[in-house]
């Protein structure tokens, strides 16, 4: 059928009511939201967010409220969408951006991409990867991978992805995400190495929409942390997690875009040199992990 493009789409949305069909890529997804309150009905208020690009660029696409629990778990980072009958809206501009792997690309940032069950109800295709055809110019998941080594020169809040071996995971804690409010936040802290330094990761891991996963984060497990933020700490620097940070451990990396890049290969390959029985001896579980550390005199406060 005749497609249009997210670069058209944006020139011309004002002057139309429907839309050609879309050929996208997802390069970003957000945590699972939910917006329910007692005093309003609504049968399933969730909403999620995703960057999606195609050779023109990439824009920003919202699932809305029944769709979630029918299309979230599908749609992957690197998953390829058709879409028809889908809305155009002006963004939502408080939202969260997530850094792009490709620095490069052009970024609509002025309208997002509704799917809605009605008015008008959309039309969702995943298109599966062995059929997705390189003449459609969609662009390719990008990853910043960094090094333990490196990550003592980021400045704060920089965003990055993160591969290491686990080597200490503590138990969940939960934290008000206000003051007086009766809503928390679950997080764990995390270790990993990577064989670039003798200092681990340390790892600030909220609880994304994704709990199969964060509940079997041990000791021993290849983790991969995506679109992490650097917080610089009076002691040292650390990670946390973002509102779209991706986490996958041992088991859940087939078939992941990451899979490809060159750190992520290095990181293989040093863990083929190391023996893992002397690996097991230096790992630890659960616990109570003060951090930040206090520091170790009063003039460094």
């Amino acid at each position: 059928s005749k497609l249009t493009n997210l670069g058209h789409l944006e020139m011309t949305w004002r002057s139309r009511v429907n839309f050609h069909p879309l050929l996208v890529r997802i390069l970003h997804k957000s945590r699972l939201r939910y917006y329910g309150k007692p005093e309003k009905k609504m049968d399933m208020p969730y909403q999620a967010y995703f960057e999606v690009a195609d050779g023109s660029g990439m824009m920003s696409m919202v699932l809305w409220n029944s769709l979630c629990p029918e299309w979230y778990h599908s749609m992957k980072v690197g998953t390829v969408l058709l879409l028809a009958k889908y809305a155009i809206k002006t963004s939502y501009p408080f939202k969260t951006q997530p850094t792009p792997g490709d620095s490069q690309m052009k970024r609509f940032a002025t309208i997002e991409i509704s799917l809605n069950v009605r008015d008008p109800p959309t039309e969702i295709n995943i298109i599966p990867e062995e059929m997705v055809k390189p003449e459609w110019g969609l662009p390719e998941v990008k990853y910043r991978f960094i090094t333990r080594s490196e990550l003592d020169d980021l400045p704060h809040n920089h965003s990055c992805d993160v591969i290491g071996l686990v080597t200490f995971v503590g138990r969940a804690e939960r934290a008000r995400k206000r003051e007086h409010s009766e809503d928390f936040w679950l997080y764990r802290w995390a270790h990993a190495i990577d064989g670039t330094s003798d200092q681990p990761f340390i790892l600030e891991l909220f609880a994304t929409s994704q709990p199969d996963v964060f509940e079997r984060i041990h000791p021993m497990t290849y983790l991969v942390c995506t679109q992490m933020r650097v917080i610089q700490g009076l002691t040292e620097n650390y990670l946390t997690t973002s509102n779209e940070s991706q986490i996958f451990i041992t088991g859940w990396h087939k078939g992941q875009p990451y899979t490809k890049d060159a750190k992520v290969k290095n990181f293989i390959q040093w863990t083929k040199s190391q023996s893992e029985a002397d690996q097991i001896k230096k790992t630890v579980i659960g616990g109570y992990y003060p951090f930040p550390r206090p520091p170790d005199s009063f003039l460094k406060y």
